[in-house]
């Protein structure tokens, strides 16, 4: 199987990551001359940095330190234990080339701990850019639902007025009906008197036509009148005296005048005709303007009308761009909803992703609690192996103090026997050669 091979970093920016992340304050001296303090330190507050150790992980239960005669100079060796199998399980999960063993941590070598380094710092560079891709392509998707939820309000509260609309409508049809049945019938009340108007023009027309014609033949009539009296007059003139000629332009005179009488009666006929004619045309000329005063009355009825019927289509064009808007605002809408739906498809992608991969990790730290397990249990095995040693060993240094106690009494006794020997004999014998010296 291929492992991945990590772009070694510098030793410069190892210490400038670490630095920006507020992991620790190192500087490069640390690096080229690291000690197992210092390494110890680092790695664990990198690992919790990067969510991979705690403080619980590095605590034993009281349970395994009862198997320890004195678990207190134990802790360290087991935190360091510890951090070292986690440092393992972190390199094994971003597949780094070479082990890290626990000699790392008790003799750490520079360019060892500085690959370890780089490996881990690459992993949390390689982090940070996925999360901050996934909370670029979330606040888009957050922006979308907030317009979303402010385009259903903008659109519930159009459905609200449409609904008012309709209601106002439903409420003013019968007014607007009553409205229309109203104009239905001053048009034809209109039709009505256009046409006697009409034909009150045409009698009217013939009235002047009439009384055109009797102005004439009274200025006619005054004209013969003017010239009967000048005829009168010359005929006064040449008045003679001679009784025959005065009796017959008497006569003359006489017919003369009856002839004006006839045509000064004729004359006051036709003045009191036409008097006659101008009071009917006085009468007529005031049903006219009664009829007009009316007309004009059903004229402004009918403009009130027509702006009624105005404001109704201005309503009417107002509803229909009402609901063009919304038409245009539901599209929208479910464009929106298109693209809402596509980013939450993403969502579920990369939750699917994510929730792979968890198991993964899950399949893995359960895999390790196994190998962890299997080595405790032959780390009990051998601990019972390392008992059982002790308990022999145990026995065999009180066999052994047993055997000095004896091999003491023994001496002594030897010692007696040979001084009863020298005072029995007489000469000096060195005791330091007889009695070597205890141990």
């Amino acid at each position: 199987m291929s492992k991945f091979i990590y772009p070694r970093l510098s030793r410069v920016d190892i210490v400038s990551i670490i630095i920006d992340a507020q992991i620790m304050d190192i500087s490069e001296r640390h690096l080229l001359n690291p000690n197992p303090d210092f390494v110890t330190n680092l790695f664990t507050r990198v690992l919790i940095a990067l969510d991979f150790f705690n403080e619980d992980i590095g605590q034993v239960d009281f349970d395994a330190l009862e198997q320890f005669e004195n678990p207190e100079s134990h802790d360290s060796s087991l935190h360091i234990i510890n951090l070292c199998n986690r440092i393992r399980q972190v390199l094994d999960l971003v597949d780094c080339p070479h082990r890290f063993t626990l000699k790392d941590l008790i003799r750490p070598d520079p360019n060892r701990t500085e690959f370890f380094l780089s490996a881990i710092m690459n992993y949390h560079l390689y982090r940070e850019t996925k999360v901050k891709q996934l909370t670029e392509l979330m606040n888009p998707l957050t922006d979308i639902e907030e317009q979303h939820q402010l385009l259903q309000g903008r659109v519930s509260q159009l459905n609200a007025e449409i609904a008012d609309f309709d209601d106002a409508r439903e409420k003013e049809s019968p007014l607007l009906q009553e409205a229309e049945a109203k104009v239905k019938e001053l048009r034809q009340t209109i039709e009505g008197l256009n046409n006697e108007q009409v034909k009150v023009r045409t009698s009217l027309k013939k009235l002047k036509e009439k009384s055109g014609e009797m102005d004439k033949e009274i200025s006619d009539a005054d004209f013969d009148l003017l010239k009967c009296d000048s005829e009168r007059q010359e005929l006064r003139s040449r008045i003679v005296q001679s009784p025959d000629k005065l009796q017959r332009a008497v006569e003359e005179k006489k017919s003369v005048r009856e002839k004006a009488k006839n045509d000064e009666m004729s004359a006051m006929q036709s003045f009191n005709e036409k008097t006659a004619v101008e009071e009917v045309y006085t009468k007529v000329l005031k049903k006219l303007s009664k009829h007009l005063a009316q007309m004009q009355v059903i004229q402004e009825q009918v403009n009130s009308a027509k702006f009624a019927g105005k404001d109704c289509k201005a309503l009417k064009q107002k509803k229909s761009d009402d609901e063009i808007l919304i038409k245009s605002l539901q599209n929208e809408v479910v464009k929106r909803q298109a693209k809402v739906k596509d980013f939450n498809d993403l969502k579920k992608k990369l939750e699917k992703e994510r929730y792979l991969k968890f198991e993964e990790a899950t399949k893995e730290v359960n895999t390790v609690k196994l190998e962890v397990e299997s080595r405790r249990g032959l780390l009990e095995a051998r601990q019972k192996d390392v008992e059982a040693v002790v308990a022999e060993v145990d026995s065999i240094t009180a066999s052994i103090a047993s055997l000095k106690k004896s091999a003491a009494a023994d001496q002594q006794a030897l010692a007696l026997k040979c001084e009863e020997i020298i005072k029995e004999g007489g000469a000096p014998i060195c005791f330091s050669v007889l009695c070597p010296p205890k141990i």
